[in-house]
């Protein structure tokens, strides 16, 4: 048994910080310890009581770096990391001009594993250690992603993405309803469950699938239940427009996944911003998951996230960067871009909150709550360690913090990769 104490301050909630104070949750302010055993956490504490107790563990002290669970980015496309920050587009356009053609170059395997390895370590360098990522429409999309994953000892999320709709889809992205099945289905077999893989069965969104693949989707959910399934659901009004003309016959546009079994507690929608009074009171009946993109929201111009009013109704909600629809592969810069959206709703998120968003929330979105996103005995150690001193202006801000919270809203609104101290993955060093 290998153990290793990792000191500097600690932060854990014990409890979801929209539902309870943000005080209660638990800051060793100057010594406290993680101590990882195994690629777990074995025990969190004060530094000094831990040494005691564990005197031939290695020690790594990390001075003042807050030590939090690492990132989880609960929704993103690798496959778009080329194109972030890509010019002048709303949704449609923005698909049609840089995404697919940006997606189709990794129908060469060599091309698709090469972003994979790029976007991972992007991630890791900015202290995300769980992504739940799109594919493309090649199976191989998927093979690189999770294989690069395996490489780097992180849990993962995947799934290849789902077209066959020839009036919306181009033809080098289009696979049938039938092959959207049997790809999907021997890519669970081979990667579900593998290592720290699952899989996530993934129609892309309702415009890009026919009828019959998204039934066939839900009798391939149906049959695999373990697995998530994502997708998209009112990003932007004249999506939800679109929508209702290729599905005249939906309710609203949650009603075209769920009338083909595309609705339930492993489900994960990504924005989630326009959603009818209906699909609110369906989604939380389901215990599905929807995901806040914020930098997403605002760079393509989608709209404002109700967060208040959608946790206050007991929504489950996560947080991703919607990479590359998203303007920043930081889960810093989308705990910043939510605090902003907060801002123009009227309802200002506290710290704490945005913190447990961009980890347990997440996590618990992607029903892998108590292996990451946690600071606590039994969890997977993946951490990421902050400085909240990591350039000039936000250290003379927090200088002047009198709690913890104040000390760290800088970093969260400011930060970026050189906040980043250090960054561990299954209990191994990466940065």
């Amino acid at each position: 048994m290998t153990q290793e104490l990792i000191l500097g301050q600690t932060l854990a909630f014990t409890a979801d910080p929209f539902a309870v104070p943000p005080d209660e949750a638990v800051h060793h302010s100057s010594r406290g310890a993680v101590l990882i055993e195994d690629g777990l956490i074995a025990a969190t504490g004060e530094a000094d009581t831990l040494r005691a107790r564990h005197p031939q563990a290695r020690v790594s002290d990390l001075g003042r770096g807050l030590i939090l669970p690492g990132f989880v980015d609960a929704h993103m496309h690798y496959p778009q990391t080329g194109i972030i920050a890509s010019w002048g587009k709303r949704l449609i356009d923005w698909l049609n001009l840089y995404t697919f053609p940006e997606e189709e170059r990794l129908a060469d395997p060599d091309y698709a594993a090469e972003v994979a390895a790029r976007a991972l370590d992007l991630a890791l360098d900015h202290g995300t250690t769980t992504l739940c990522s799109y594919a493309t429409v090649a199976p191989h999309s998927v093979d690189a992603f999770f294989a690069a994953a395996g490489q780097r000892g992180m849990r993962v999320i995947a799934g290849k993405t789902c077209m066959d709709r020839p009036d919306t889809t181009p033809a080098g992205l289009r696979d049938t309803a039938q092959s959207a099945h049997d790809d999907s289905a021997a890519l669970i077999a081979r990667w579900h469950g593998r290592g720290r893989a699952s899989y996530a069965i993934t129609p892309r969104f309702s415009p890009t699938s026919t009828p019959g693949q998204l039934e066939a989707l839900g009798a391939l959910w149906a049959a695999n239940p373990t697995c998530l399934m994502q997708t998209h659901l009112s990003e932007q009004l004249d999506e939800i427009a679109w929508v209702k003309g290729l599905y005249p016959e939906a309710r609203d546009y949650l009603d075209t996944y769920e009338a083909f079994g595309l609705l339930g507690e492993r489900a994960v929608f990504g924005h989630a911003i326009h959603l009818t009074a209906r699909e609110r009171a369906r989604l939380r009946e389901a215990g599905a998951g929807l995901v806040h993109c914020p930098t997403s929201n605002s760079f393509i111009g989608s709209g404002l996230f109700d967060m208040a009013g959608l946790m206050a109704e007991g929504q489950r909600v996560g947080l991703a960067t919607d990479t590359g629809g998203g303007s920043s592969f930081s889960m810093l810069r989308t705990m910043a871009a939510a605090y902003e959206i907060g801002q123009l709703r009227g309802a200002a998120l506290h710290p704490a909150q945005l913190l447990w968003l961009a980890g347990e929330g997440s996590a618990r979105v992607l029903h892998q709550a108590g292996r990451i996103g946690r600071l606590a005995p039994g969890a997977e150690a993946d951490l990421v360690v902050l400085d909240l001193a990591s350039t000039p202006a936000i250290a003379q801000r927090a200088a002047r913090a009198d709690d913890l919270w104040q000390a760290v809203f800088p970093t969260i609104m400011m930060g970026d990769d050189r906040a980043i101290a250090a960054v561990i993955v299954g209990g191994r060093r990466m940065r």
